[in-house]
């Protein structure tokens, strides 16, 4: 029989002799005197230890003192705080001031010091002076101005426009004529480039996708703005010497490359021309637009641009300010300025786009023709006069028939950089390019290789029926020489500037001006060469991304910014593709007008550039780093 006695003992715990707890009760977290307040001391058993207790305590005095620390700097901080935001205007103010002062003291040290050494931070700051007096009149009275004179005038001029439209036509026309009279009494030969021109235009109007809706504005007010731009750069003293200086100080800029290609290639990179000494252009020259597309200074510019050409050729704000953006960055990155329209924009739109970037060159690669050797000076200024340019016929080519959605500026805005400090838009712009370098490289690499299996084959076909030294640059010399003509090209020169204009189409425009360099790098010698003014005409000619390849490019960067417009997109881009080369072939033509031979005299010697940057040569000097060919005629290209 089982006991029914109880084990009194059986749950009776251990006791702590000292407090009475129950000793696995000591182990429970909740029962550890060690972590309760006044048991300074005691271990988990909850014995008093001194040693502990006085180093408990020292550690308890310095969290105190730490905490009230930084509980001063943190009200400190805060004080701080609330001061800058109630007088965060005022402060920046007198930060700016002070900005001022020291640059003002610096400009006077530096005229008292050597004047003429600091007359370009004079004009500089001349120019500076200007603009900020410029927003102040803005800001502070421009609606006013507004609406005291531009407005009264647009709003008549809109009214009676029907009625004036075609007098202001014949006026501007009239005008042109006397001009070219005047420009041409000592040298009848610049005609022909007058009548290429009224010949490019007649074949878009010709090929025009819609003849009875060709809006004659936007391309009398385009081709005004082209004239316009070439006299004063190539026939006004202080147009000429603007240029010629900003070429003079964009080839100073690009020189500094050469700084990280040394450090990167080593001392002998120049060896490696065009990998190591052109590519690299590319790259810092792209980190650089970033940069200034994080300041804001491009967003400006290319407002400014994009409202003086809707204001006179009442193009459409969207079309306008990518036409001014294609100045500056290429065919691909121009649309992002536009590209929450894309989708919205009526296919004429599209086709002024593609049209734009066609027909002009980004500022990325321009550092690398520069670096062939091609002139700083007429590269800038082709790129400024094919923007007005490439919308004028891109509104010949293929008229607007239906309504645009971005109408005005008010329906569009630029976009602002996304990065975060200057820092990260340089290393965004020069991480974007790698690619870039990357595809130029390629591409030529491919293109060049394909050429010679072209000229291999036809080579081959040509020595079975007696034909010596087929290849295509022979046929193209042949092709292209009426354009190469009515451009204004000397006749001696025109089968190696049609073979230019062929290569340029065909294949790229960077292996047209390599090979344009060879040329110019030739002046002086007695190996083939062609004159001052074919040279230039050729230059203007090949400004443009126009050819084969870059069709794909253009698709490849616009379809994934509008998705919904691919089959337009693949509608319009031939035609794009040919107005924008004829668009380089009607600035060229405005060269071949304008242009003078006893006026160019280029800048050489030391560039007058704050901090002495130091000698720089004109755009040709850079014949000591790439060969002198010895090109005796047309075909010799590929074996040279």
């Amino acid at each position: 029989m089982a006991s029914n006695k109880t084990d009194l003992n059986a749950d009776i715990l251990p006791i702590d002799t000292e407090y009475g707890i129950p000793l696995e009760e000591v182990d429970n977290p909740a029962f550890d005197s060690s972590q309760t307040p006044g048991n300074t001391g005691r271990t988990n058993g909850g014995r008093y230890d001194p040693e502990r207790a006085a180093d408990e305590t020292d550690g308890d005095e310095d969290q105190n003192s730490e905490s009230k620390l930084w509980r001063w700097l943190d009200g400190y901080l805060g004080t701080v705080k609330e001061v800058y935001t109630e007088n965060n205007t005022m402060l920046w103010n007198v930060f700016y001031l002070v900005l001022l002062l020291v640059y003002l003291g610096y400009l006077v040290w530096a005229c008292y010091y050597d004047f003429e050494e600091a007359m370009v931070l004079v004009i500089i700051t001349g120019i500076g002076l200007c603009l900020y007096m410029y927003s102040i009149i803005r800001d502070y009275y421009g609606k006013e101005i507004y609406s005291l004179t531009c407005k009264p005038a647009g709003n008549f001029v809109d009214k009676h426009w029907r009625y004036i439209r075609w007098p202001l036509y014949l006026l501007i026309l009239a005008a042109v004529a006397v001009a070219l009279v005047f420009l041409t009494k000592d040298n009848p030969v610049q005609l022909i480039s007058a009548a290429g021109l009224v010949a490019f235009i007649l074949f878009c109007y010709i090929f025009s996708k819609h003849p009875r809706h060709v809006k004659w504005r936007p391309v009398i007010w385009g081709l005004a703005l082209q004239f316009i731009l070439g006299l004063f750069i190539l026939r006004t003293s202080i147009g000429f010497q603007i240029f010629d200086f900003l070429g003079v100080v964009v080839q100073t800029f690009l020189e500094f490359t050469d700084a990280g290609s040394e450090f990167v290639f080593g001392a002998g990179f120049q060896e490696h021309f065009f990998a190591f000494k052109v590519l690299p252009v590319v790259i810092y020259f792209s980190a650089c637009i970033s940069i200034f597309y994080y300041l804001g200074v491009m967003q400006v510019v290319i407002a400014k641009l994009a409202w003086l050409m809707q204001k006179t050729m009442h193009t459409s704000a969207s079309e306008s300010l990518n036409a001014a953006g294609n100045i500056f960055v290429g065919q691909t990155e121009a649309p992002l300025l536009i590209r929450p329209y894309l989708p919205r924009m009526t296919r004429s739109e599209l086709h002024a786009v593609m049209t734009g970037g066609f027909a002009t060159i980004a500022g990325s690669v321009l550092g690398a023709y520069i670096s062939f050797g091609i002139s700083a000076s007429h590269l800038l200024s082709a790129s400024v006069m094919s923007a007005p340019a490439a919308l004028a016929i891109s509104k010949l080519f293929y008229p607007e028939t239906e309504k645009s959605q971005t109408k005005t500026a008010a329906q569009v805005r630029l976009p602002k950089g996304e990065e975060r400090n200057i820092i990260e838009a340089a290393s965004t712009g020069a991480s974007t390019a790698v690619m870039l370098a990357l595809n130029i490289g390629a591409n030529l690499i491919a293109f060049l290789a394909l050429l010679a299996l072209v000229n291999g084959l036809l080579g081959y076909l040509g020595d079975k029926v007696g034909i010596d030294g087929l290849s295509f640059e022979l046929i193209c010399s042949y092709v292209f020489i009426p354009v190469a003509f009515l451009m204004g090209v000397e006749w001696d020169d025109c089968r190696i500037v049609a073979e230019l204009i062929g290569t340029k189409t065909f294949i790229n425009e960077f292996v047209a001006y390599e090979r344009l360099a060879v040329y110019i790098n030739n002046r002086d010698s007695e190996r083939a060469t062609i004159s001052v003014r074919s040279e230039v005409i050729a230059t203007y000619a090949l400004c443009g991304f126009a050819n084969i390849g870059s069709v794909g490019v253009m698709l490849g960067g616009l379809t994934p910014m509008a998705p919904s417009r691919r089959r337009d997109l693949s509608a319009v881009v031939l035609r794009a593709l040919m107005a924008g080369t004829v668009a380089c072939f009607m600035t060229a033509c405005i060269a071949g007008i304008l242009y003078v031979e006893e006026n160019y005299v280029p800048m050489t010697g030391s560039t007058v550039l704050p901090g002495g940057i130091g000698d720089v040569a004109n755009a040709t000097a850079m014949a000591n780093v790439t060969n002198v060919y010895d090109v005796t005629n047309v075909t010799d290209f590929m074996t040279t």
